[in-house]
């Protein structure tokens, strides 16, 4: 029995092995909250047994079997807790220039990276890679390593689906009912929504993709490629996306966009450090969550909003606060005894306890899926990007409280704000009811991210859709409805001679008849 017990292992084992894969993942963009996602989906493809190699600037401390960093740690300055109050306003002016500069072309010039060169000059090849994951973001560049390898690639998107892509993955995207990731709109909107809607969706698609394209420089620098952006776009076999209907609601998509909203989030059983544990138990009378994520610095912010937050929280009591701080040093003076504060706080496990009443958040998107899946109740601030839709959403669906933008906190209003999640019960029942559609899928967000990734090694480039085939004025039918108003034209013409020369014969029929009639007679006169 033993010994058929070791065979059929090694037969597991082996078959396992044969069947893996060799993944090169692709994640060159230096934000933390960018790559949390990849984590989550990267490690547990090393876990069931395919071979990952993962470029990034966040190498693990303990990686799991099958898993290799590349490791891109001091390539670039690092994102995390780097972003000041000052850098927020030029986010939100929309400067797509800055924003491609930023995280597109400076991420393009990683290439010349000694560890990434290196992957690009000399890929492996016993085994070569089977498969290439790259985010997606603003550094399509990437995508050319699909083609260079010559294997199917997987995108990933971190945020909700971007309409600037929709042209060029050939999937619908109407303005009418889908906001613009830069709007603060929902899926209900007024007319004048719908026209502002309309023309901020265009006006980002052409400036995005414009300046993206600029990028095709160094397809040709580092790979050698004469291939345009869009071409790149058109190799992308599935599209892993940060979204699920119970939250971003309900659109069209075509078969090679794959939902796994909350991928990161591990309801796992990690402990709080021991004074956390100890500050969250004895906070009885509940307990605000407050971090503007792993990017923003909350002490760079005007010393009369932080005036405005200790006033407030300091009235709170005895509700306790915990809230992020990067440097405490350069924090305003006079923090109120009820606030905890932090450079980093495990934000799964406080969203988990008990005590923890609500979330105060800039509306990242990680962090508003992990407060669904826990259900608390949030109180947002948004700052910048895809923040004011996601907190729109928010408040449209009862299970938060939006104060629009920074500039509207004032001690009135954050502190009916907080008050509102605390004693009003119908943003928790709420949250409560959206945390179960959440969670209620056939398949986890990991599992479903797993078998979409092995189904593309198994079979290749065959969800694409077939939209990418067709020229823009083919896209729109412009061919076949200018064909058929030539039709139309050309009947209506043909039904305009024969009528007029109908007309002609008669008139001309009668006129014979009326003057033959007339010469007639004046023969009989004669």
């Amino acid at each position: 029995m033993k010994l058929l017990l070791t065979i059929l292992s090694t037969i597991l084992i082996c078959s396992q092995f044969t069947n893996s894969l060799r993944i090169l993942a692709v994640f060159p963009l230096n934000g933390r909250s960018h790559w949390i996602m990849a984590e989550s989906v990267l490690t547990s493809l090393a876990k069931r047994g395919h071979k990952v190699d993962a470029i990034t600037h966040f190498p693990l401390k303990d990686p799991p079997p099958n898993y290799r960093d590349i490791s891109l740690e001091g390539s670039t300055q690092t994102m995390v807790n780097y972003m000041k109050a000052s850098n927020i306003s030029k986010i939100n002016a929309q400067d797509f220039k800055f924003l491609t500069d930023i995280t597109g072309h400076k991420i393009c010039q990683l290439m010349e990276f000694p560890t990434l060169k290196e992957v690009i000059d000399n890929p492996p090849k016993d085994p070569p890679y089977d498969l290439v994951i790259v985010e997606v973001f603003m550094m399509p560049c990437y995508l050319a390593f699909g083609r260079h390898l010559n294997v199917p690639m997987v995108a990933m998107m971190t945020a909700n689906f971007q309409e600037w892509f929709s042209d060029i993955i050939g999937t619908p995207h109407n303005p009418a009912y889908m906001p613009s990731l830069f709007s603060s709109y929902d899926q209900r909107m007024t007319f004048w929504e719908r026209l502002m809607n309309t023309f901020q969706t265009n006006m980002v698609s052409l400036q995005l993709n414009y300046y993206l394209s600029e990028q095709e420089v160094y397809l040709k620098k580092y790979f050698g490629l004469n291939a345009t952006i869009a071409e790149l776009y058109g190799d992308i076999s599935i599209m892993l996306i940060n979204s699920h209907h119970s939250l971003n609601g309900i659109s069209p998509k075509i078969p090679s966009l794959i939902d796994i909203g909350g991928v990161h989030v591990k309801n796992d059983s990690t402990p709080l450090p021991s004074d956390l544990q100890k500050w969250l138990d004895e906070s009885t009378h509940g307990c605000i969550f407050f971090t503007f994520g792993s990017m923003v610095r909350i002490e760079t912010f005007p010393d009369p909003l932080l005036r405005t937050f200790y006033k407030v929280f300091e009235k709170l009591a005895p509700v306790r606060v915990l809230m992020k701080v990067a440097k405490k040093e350069d924090l305003l003076p006079g923090l109120p005894k009820n606030v905890m504060i932090k450079s980093w706080f495990p934000q799964v496990p406080i969203l988990k306890h008990k005590n923890t009443k609500a979330f105060l958040t800039h509306g990242g998107l990680l962090g508003a899926q992990e407060a669904i899946y826990f259900g608390i109740p949030l109180i947002g601030i948004p700052l910048f990007g895809d923040q004011h839709n996601n907190l729109q959403i928010v408040a449209k669906k009862h299970i938060g409280v939006t104060l629009g933008s920074v500039e509207n906190v004032n001690e009135e209003t954050l502190s009916n704000a907080i008050n509102t999640i605390l004693y009003n019960d119908t943003y928790r029942t709420n949250m409560k009811k959206l945390s179960q559609l959440f969670k209620d899928r056939p398949m986890s967000p990991v599992d479903t991210a797993i078998f979409w990734v092995e189904y593309v090694g198994r079979h290749g480039n065959i969800l694409q859709s077939p939209v990418l085939h067709l020229n823009w004025w083919q896209r729109n039918l412009l061919d076949v409805y200018g064909f058929i108003l030539a039709c139309v034209a050309l009947i209506l013409y043909v039904a305009f001679v024969l009528i007029r020369k109908l007309k002609n014969c008669l008139l001309g029929h009668t006129h014979c008849h009326k003057k033959g009639g007339k010469s007639s007679n004046s023969k009989k006169n004669k």
